[in-house]
């Protein structure tokens, strides 16, 4: 890891800075949303536009790459953030900021796609698992740290505006004084939904409904915060905890995934959620206990991304692991579009408790579906299953398809000779033939 962060330090650096911009203004535009009259509905309206622009932005990124190369797109997306974090202040109208949401979800999102092309290419094969982790931490920590520095200023004022303004202007300097010659892009291609679903229906499920709870997370908090009137140092321990408990929560999740059904873990990990939700809505606890379970929530949403990824890589050749990431992308990005929208419609219906009631649900539909899954075929596992990795439900693309090489590395490792054979007696003999050797379509 040392090797990987003297050899990487500046652009993980800037990926830090850019993330405590993005963590910022997703909590100040709740907060200020309240301080200028703007509705529930009309703020999950405004959330959701950020990740309408991250889906369009993964598919449009390539083809600017390819057009006028890494360097341009990078500077260029980078201006439009910060200009747009300033605007936000300066027209607080929630079409207006509806609009530059889904301009600032399109450039994080070319933002990331460059970045991670250039961490991919100067990293070293065999080191670039632990630098994707590594990516993975430090946005974390960057979101983290821009809750603390929610604190340093009014939200109705222009400095909480300015900062993550001036932050993310700043991250591209080390990014672009030390990033050596552009990669090569090539296109991620991506499987049909029908194949996709086919090859791990239980992946395609879970990854949609994680896209709406990763949203309804990221964005939606802080809108609840001002409901039940919080003030802002609460909202941002709020936020806080959340992220905290996913970076703590990723690495035992992680151990466990590698030696046990993981079927069984996401049910177990995806039921610990549903309660702590559901228990939020009927008890109605108070700050601390809140505080704690947006802890469990975060250590529950952060890793199960993670790990139905690595079940997904479960059923993957190793030809098919750049087209399904793209295509548990889009799945993941259509989910997060419709989870604010929702949100806030219930937010408005039945109070503010109606944001743990959805997040509640998206988490019950997981454990019943992977429930449904393992009745259907209790003895069904990947052959060769993948190594769990680190991975962000934020991120792009080219970080999954980083995440799913590196379970196929692991996968291809040699085996002990128990472990050997408790993976041939899964196996169907049928898939044992020369004429079939593509992994089970039936995750």
């Amino acid at each position: 890891m040392l090797t990987v962060l003297r050899t990487t330090w500046p652009l993980l650096l800037g990926i830090m800075l850019l993330m405590v911009g993005n963590g910022m203004q997703g909590t100040l535009l709740g907060i200020r949303g309240a301080i200028e009259g703007i509705g529930t509905y009309q703020m999950s309206v405004v959330m959701a536009a950020y990740f309408a622009g991250f889906l369009f932005g993964s598919q449009m990124t390539p083809i600017m790459i390819r057009r006028v190369g890494h360097v341009r797109v990078f500077a260029a997306l980078g201006s439009l953030i910060s200009a747009v974090l300033i605007l936000y202040a300066a027209w607080p109208n929630w079409l207006a900021w509806a609009l530059m949401r889904v301009l600032i979800g399109f450039c994080f999102s070319g933002v990331y796609i460059t970045a991670e092309s250039w961490l991919n290419a100067s990293t070293r094969n065999d080191l670039r698992g632990r630098a994707l982790s590594a990516y993975m931490i430090v946005q974390m920590i960057g979101i983290i740290s821009g809750q603390a520095l929610m604190n340093v200023a009014d939200p109705a004022g222009y400095l909480l505006f300015v900062i993550p303004s001036v932050l993310v202007s700043l991250a591209f300097t080390p990014i672009l004084l030390s990033a050596g010659p552009a990669p090569a892009f090539a296109e991620v291609r991506r499987l049909s939904l029908r194949k996709l679903f086919a090859i791990s229906p239980l992946g395609v499920v879970g990854i949609f409904l994680m896209g709406g709870t990763f949203a309804a997370l990221f964005s939606m908090v802080s809108v609840w915060g001002t409901q039940v009137g919080l003030s802002v140092s609460q909202i941002s321990l709020f936020v806080a905890a959340i992220y905290f408990g996913g970076l703590v929560a990723q690495f035992p999740i992680g151990w466990l995934s590698d030696r046990m059904d993981r079927r069984r873990l996401i049910l177990w990990v995806a039921a610990v959620g549903a309660a702590a939700m559901l228990a939020a809505y009927v008890l109605a606890p108070g700050l601390w206990v809140l505080l704690f379970l947006s802890a469990v929530i975060g250590g529950v949403a952060n890793p199960l991304y993670a790990l139905l990824l690595a079940y997904t890589n479960d059923y993957l050749d190793s030809t098919d692991m750049a087209a399904a990431s793209g295509g548990l992308l889009f799945v993941n990005g259509v989910g997060a579009i419709t989870g604010p929208p929702v949100t806030g419609w219930l937010m408005e219906t039945l109070g503010p408790g109606g944001f743990f009631l959805y997040v509640g649900l998206l988490m019950t539909g997981i454990v019943l579906y992977a429930l449904w899954r393992i009745l259907r075929a209790p003895d069904r596992q990947g052959a060769h299953p993948a190594a769990f990795a680190v991975v962000s439900p934020g991120a792009t693309a080219l970080a999954v398809e980083a995440v799913l090489d590196a379970g196929s590395e692991a996968s291809a490792a040699p085996v002990s000779p128990e472990a050997a054979k408790t993976a041939d007696a899964a196996e169907n003999p049928a898939e044992q033939s020369p004429e079939n050797t593509q992994k089970s379509p039936q995750g």
